[in-house]
């Protein structure tokens, strides 16, 4: 017996759709159970659920490039530490107490976060799994909250401990990825990859080991590169030369990288992701968007650590578009004695970043980032009538520059309702968050490090 389809109208909102056909100021979408299936100035469709969504703008669910979602229990603690700080208080200290409740409680509640902030897709760069069932408790916790994950698989990074050989100089546990790959194969919100050294922080032969495995396993391979002198100064070239760079490989952060480096990993069509707040605040040096920009390429944006920084994407968005045209004014400026006569960025360009440019990322643009019809129905609802959104002359730039938190209204991942009305679905958060503090709590205090009551 054919199962019935569900199907949703959602009328009247303005509609933001990041995507070729453009703009809506007053619109319709119909989606069928995970699917868009149009979008109009004006749709009749008779067996459908009609959600009035006037008032509202409507936009692609945004994508989240890289988070440590294991620190979720962390929040706050390391806003005043450096790089350097941080991988010694962080990797060689907190890090080393996590039980796998903890990285389940912590993805779980930062997935509900990234939800309730107006994020679909996760990326969770988790290199704090030390077993194979700290692996599983992460997963568990993103699967349960409901989000479009991407879990990248890492490994910790303690201090080595005398006679024991240190992390830069171990491969990455391919078995280990094999059987996440296995027990996750076709999840449709869930997909795995690796969370590699890179030759920044390993030895020439581990990359060369763990880049061959993510091209021989058919996955992305996405690696920190910065944060203090390179373990292998000619790791870029040697994987080069062998062939194991391309569209499959991401960088993260990008510095320390001569421009000669950025056009060849451009021209090969590898991905860079930008966490441009958390780079300013602990001693990265500038994010990399002007630089891409002047080669024809653009980042994705990711939190990075909400131990230091908010979860919010919309707010990211905001500071690597305001910290790259400060950048781009005073070249101006340094240049021509003056004020420059327009700005350099678009506030469209900017939701770009994480929205399409994410999906890039994951190459996954052909089913998220944007709105249009075949996509799946990741979206958010934003109150356009808010105090702090009033008037509304431009959608696009009053949603970059004007929402916050206060303003999601309802966020939709995969045709499915994940917060309606500004409160999330389906999840006890006051049970939840208890068990959230209780583990934050516990970490720190094994460190010595009190929380204020």
């Amino acid at each position: 017996m054919a199962v019935a389809l569900t199907r949703t109208l959602i009328r009247g909102a303005t509609i933001i759709t990041m995507d070729a056909q453009g703009d809506l100021p007053v619109g319709d979408i119909l989606l069928t159970d995970d699917t868009i299936t149009a979008i109009a100035p004006r749709l009749d469709v008779d067996d459908a659920q009609l959600i009035d969504a006037s008032g509202c703008i409507l936009i692609p669910g945004l994508v989240n490039a890289h988070m440590h979602t294991w620190q979720t229990a962390l929040r706050g603690l390391a806003s005043n530490w450096t790089l350097l700080e941080y991988f010694q208080k962080m990797h060689a200290g907190l890090a080393t107490v996590f039980e796998p409740q903890d990285l389940y409680i912590a993805s779980l509640l930062g997935a509900l976060n990234q939800l309730n902030c107006g994020t679909t897709t996760l990326v969770d760069w988790c290199h704090n799994n030390r077993t194979p069932a700290h692996n599983d408790a992460a997963l568990a916790g993103l699967l349960e909250s409901g989000i479009r994950a991407a879990f990248f698989h890492g490994t910790p990074k303690p201090d080595p401990k005398p006679g024991e050989t240190p992390f830069w100089e171990v491969a990455h546990p391919r078995a280990e990825l094999e059987r996440l790959l296995k027990t996750h194969q076709g999840h449709s919100l869930l997909s795995i990859h690796a969370a590699v050294l890179g030759p920044h922080y390993c030895t020439l032969e581990v990359a060369m080991h763990d880049f061959r495995m993510a091209r021989e396993l058919g996955i992305l391979a996405s690696m920190h590169q910065g944060g203090g002198a390179a373990r292998t100064p000619e790791g870029w070239q040697k994987l080069e030369a062998a062939g194991l760079l391309g569209p499959h490989i991401n960088i993260v952060h990008g510095h320390a990288l001569s421009d000669e480096q950025l056009q060849r990993f451009c021209d090969l069509g590898m991905s860079f992701s930008a966490a441009a707040e958390s780079e300013m605040t602990q001693g990265h040096g500038h994010p990399i968007t002007g630089r891409l920009r002047a080669l024809g390429n653009a980042p994705s944006l990711g939190v990075d650590l909400e131990s230091v920084i908010s979860g919010d994407m919309l707010t990211q968005a905001r500071i690597a578009l305001g910290m790259q045209r400060s950048l781009d004014n005073f070249a101006y400026r340094t240049a021509h004695g003056g004020i420059p006569p327009t700005s350099t960025i678009t506030t469209r360009e900017a939701l770009s970043w994480v929205t399409l440019e994410g999906a890039r990322m994951l190459q996954q643009e052909h089913r998220i980032g944007s709105l249009a019809p075949g996509k799946q129905a990741d979206l958010v609802l934003i109150r356009a009538g808010d105090l702090n959104m009033q008037p509304v002359h431009d959608p696009l730039s009053s949603v970059l520059m004007q929402a916050s938190l206060v303003n999601i209204d309802s966020v939709m991942v995969a045709g499915r309702w994940k917060k309606r009305h500004g409160q999330l679905l389906d999840v006890d958060l006051p049970l939840r968050l208890s068990a959230l503090n209780a583990s934050g709590t516990k970490i720190a205090g094994a460190l010595g490090l009190h929380p204020v009551q």
